[in-house]
């Protein structure tokens, strides 16, 4: 039987007067490669803020690693990718191996200098992330696709089980998108890493994942390797709502592409 990464049990959540979350319940397992999609203001924001304890329920209970999210210390085993990490000051005078050396601050702590241990975790997570050759590159310099790998590189270098990404590709172009889609599916396949997903892109989300959480207040959870249907979207859209086919290019890897 699979271990349990991420449980909710009857998880609501509300701003105010306003639900956000109803009954959530449903459970992440090992080696999961879970996609969340929904409309704006669904909640999936709210969903990742639960799962790392930055927001707390009004009723329910949330489990990770086993232990009652209360009383989990051991936040170093869950990566995260922000939504636009990518917005901050171009002009920020930072190297890729400094912005990825942070992924490193919660082994190393704020006072102690890196060890050469952690400067070989950051060397691997760059080279995993495929940005190696950028290390000493000023990360204001470089495309946004590029960009976002050195922030999975952080997330890569504290060596999670878990890493969970916010609406990773927004503003990307379509090329680094797929680039960064095969990535993620390295990290999945290769490395045995759970991966959570919050997108707005349902097609490429669901032709990557292997479970599909539609969120709109209430949480369903599909089985994408059994299929999916335009039915089972409304759980999260309205029925009313009209899916329009559509195929993204996918272009051929480029050569610098990790291999």
């Amino acid at each position: 039987m699979a271990e349990k990464i991420v449980e909710f049990e009857n998880v609501s959540f509300g701003y105010g007067r306003q639900p956000a979350v109803e009954k959530a319940t449903f459970s992440i397992e090992r080696g999961d490669f879970v996609g969340v999609i929904g409309p704006n203001g669904s909640g999936k924001t709210t969903i990742v803020k639960l799962m790392l304890n930055l927001l707390k329920p009004d009723e329910g209970s949330i489990m990770i690693f086993g232990k009652g999210i209360a009383d989990f210390r051991e936040w170093r085993r869950v990566g995260y990718v922000p939504q636009k990490a990518t917005n901050f000051d171009q002009n920020f005078p930072a190297t890729v191996f400094e912005v990825a050396s942070m992924g490193r601050i919660p082994k190393a702590g704020l006072a102690r200098r890196l060890s050469s241990a952690d400067y070989a975790a950051v060397e691997r997570a760059l080279k995993t992330a495929g940005i190696l050759n950028l290390r000493d590159s000023r990360i204001g310099d470089l495309s946004g696709g590029q960009q976002q790998r050195v922030f999975i590189a952080r997330a890569l270098a504290t060596e999670p089980e878990l890493l969970i990404l916010d609406e990773p590709t927004v503003g990307v172009d379509m090329e680094a998108q797929h680039n960064f889609y095969a990535l993620l599916r390295r990290l999945n396949k290769e490395f045995g890493l759970t991966l959570v997903l919050v997108s707005h892109d349902i097609g490429l989300v669901s032709k990557n994942v292997n479970k599909l959480a539609c969120v709109n207040i209430a949480v369903t959870f599909h089985d994408v390797s059994k299929g999916l249907s335009t039915a089972d979207l409304h759980c999260a859209y309205p029925a009313g709502m009209a899916f329009v086919p559509h195929h993204h290019h996918i272009p051929t890897p480029s050569a610098r592409f990790i291999r």
